[in-house]
């Protein structure tokens, strides 16, 4: 990694990173997300951005590709990306 004080870009980032495996390292494999530890990230770290997902069970159900129970970091990713995305279209929406 660059040496040097992040960006703001690069801390928000860098905290995405942090959030999972403290998370992950709970219980389980510690680079892996079990139901229980999605569902405290999500209900702590995501509250708002997933105010409308009614069934976190189902939620993970979607985002574990290979079927496994576990989120690895690129499964959770596709969350960010899909959060990343409902956000955008609401800016873009308050902007008409």
């Amino acid at each position: 990694m660059a040496s040097g004080e992040l960006t703001e870009l690069e801390a928000a980032i860098d905290k995405i990173v942090c959030a999972f495996f403290t998370c992950a390292g709970r219980e389980g494999k510690k680079n892996t997300l079990t139901i229980n530890e999605f569902k405290e990230l999500a209900t702590t770290q995501l509250p708002n951005l997933m105010k409308d997902v009614v069934d976190l069970d189902e939620k993970m159900r979607t985002l574990d590709v290979n079927n496994d129970q576990e989120l690895k970091f690129n499964e959770f990713w596709r969350l960010v990306g899909e959060l990343a995305k409902d956000l955008k279209r609401e800016k873009v929406g308050k902007k008409k």
